[in-house]
């Protein structure tokens, strides 16, 4: 896997200048393939690091834009059905947070098959959802599912090791206090792996959304909803990060923070460099 770590946007454009060429012919090798299987269902070939085996990945046009394949969100193993992504995901966990087995570990999902998957790797794993203001911290409903508000989180001062959040902070109306409940939360040493809409040209993060006084919501942007495993209508997006992101998780207290490009043929992470941010307490 080619992974490169970045501590700032200089550090990024220096990358990006360094690797035209081969960035160039990734994306030309892609072109190609997306004219050859043009509204085609196809598999390319590689290692599932979640099946732990070589396997052919599936490849198809859902989510795409009409004109591309959606990389990011498909080549979906055929044995743990996880896409490019939440495949990405673990092996960045492995890579990049010094996991143990003893460690105490929060994922901010539970109903995903992201996180039935790492139940079975991650003995001390938690994870939650968040259900609705009524419930408090810790709260289960009658299917088993947590409640737990990233704003206010029901764990103890210094009790997790590591901090698991995948496309969740931009739903936060108040990430910056998330950020600081995730700090408090986890002990020194403690790490966080995290992945959010991120323009990658971006120095200052987009505030799409904010709420008000009243309790309504202004869109400062044209809205922008994903997918919500709780709900039909999808979960609105307050904010695409900027490069500014990394100083707000130093400031909260962060010490080691960087962001992380990586991309793969031979793992099945096609598409433009991926990119997850880890920080460290």
């Amino acid at each position: 896997m080619h992974i490169h770590r970045l501590q700032s946007r200089l550090e990024y454009d220096d990358h990006l200048a360094k690797q035209t060429t081969v960035l160039n012919r990734r994306l030309s090798n892609l072109v190609t393939l997306e004219k050859e299987y043009k509204d085609k269902h196809f598999s390319l070939p590689g290692f599932s690091i979640t099946a732990e085996k070589n396997v052919p990945f599936d490849v198809d046009w859902v989510y795409s834009d009409g004109e591309h394949i959606n990389w990011r969100e498909r080549l979906m193993c055929p044995i743990t059905n996880l896409n490019n992504r939440q495949r990405a995901s673990y092996h960045l966990y492995l890579s990049e947070m010094q996991p143990y087995s003893s460690d105490q570990v929060y994922l901010t999902e539970q109903v995903t098959p992201f996180y039935h998957f790492l139940k079975n790797k991650i003995e001390n794993l938690v994870g939650s959802e968040y259900i609705n203001s009524e419930h408090p911290g810790g709260y289960s409903n009658p299917q088993g599912v947590r409640h737990e508000d990233l704003t206010n989180l029901s764990f103890n001062n210094e009790s997790l090791d590591k901090i698991i959040s995948f496309d969740c902070l931009e739903h936060i109306p108040d990430y910056k206090k998330a950020l600081t409940e995730c700090y408090r939360a986890l002990k020194q040493g403690g790490r966080m792996l995290l992945s959010f809409p991120f323009g990658k040209n971006l120095d200052e993060t987009i505030v799409r959304a904010k709420i008000l006084g009243d309790g309504t919501i202004s869109h400062l942007t044209e809205p922008e909803y994903h997918g919500d495993p709780l709900s039909k209508e999808g979960c609105l997006s307050y904010y695409t990060f900027g490069w500014d992101i990394l100083e707000v998780l130093r400031t909260t207290g962060f010490e080691d923070v960087y962001a992380i490009l990586y991309w793969s043929d031979i793992f099945g992470y096609l598409g433009d460099e991926q990119i997850m941010f880890v920080a460290q307490k």
